[in-house]
């Protein structure tokens, strides 16, 4: 039986195609919610050692990814694909760690992108929470549609604040006072 709870020590974070000519196709406000929701994500992965993956959708058309997202993961290298689900692209496979079965998934579009890679990453017998607050697409029926679709198929839909504080597990410790500044 899969477990219902983020754990850091089974964890990894998969931070899907924000991308600096992507983004502005979002309704503007909530593409600001998701990227804070992200980039709380990557900091928090950073104090924690969880191992994080960012890919990029066909940089040279949709640009790299955004850089307030870069310098709260600054030693990851983006993974280009043209693929829609990150699992057809064979350098991602290379960067899931075999002894995290879960995935912590967010980033855009819901209904595309996150949508596939959640259901590949299923199939191949991953736990996959899908991170509500930080997942978006350009139409919310379609997103919304997509996190149906997903919880039907066994994801967890969870957010950030969820995942951060399953991680931490306990309100102790160097780590925990830092994470509270950034929840602030």
């Amino acid at each position: 039986m899969q477990r219902l709870l983020a754990h850091v020590n089974l964890s990894q974070l998969i931070l899907v195609d924000i991308q600096t000519k992507l983004t502005p196709a979002m309704h503007q406000a909530s593409m600001q919610d998701t990227l804070n929701q992200c980039i709380l994500l990557a900091k928090v992965s950073a104090l924690l050692s969880i191992p994080v993956v960012i890919t990029e959708q066909y940089p040279k058309g949709l640009g790299s990814t955004e850089p307030v997202l870069l310098q709260s993961a600054p030693a990851v290298q983006a993974i280009e694909k043209i693929t829609f689900s990150c699992m057809a692209t064979p350098t991602f496979g290379a960067q899931l760690c075999e002894d995290k079965p879960q995935v912590i998934l967010a980033g855009l579009e819901a209904h595309i992108c996150i949508l596939q890679t959640a259901l590949d990453l299923i199939h191949i017998g991953k736990t996959v929470f899908v991170v509500e607050d930080a997942i978006i697409s350009r139409n919310p029926v379609n997103k919304a549609n997509a996190i149906a679709r997903m919880r039907e198929a066994g994801c967890v839909i969870a957010n950030a604040e969820s995942i951060v504080f399953e991680w931490l597990a306990v309100a102790k410790g160097d780590a925990f006072k830092e994470i509270s500044q950034l929840i602030k």
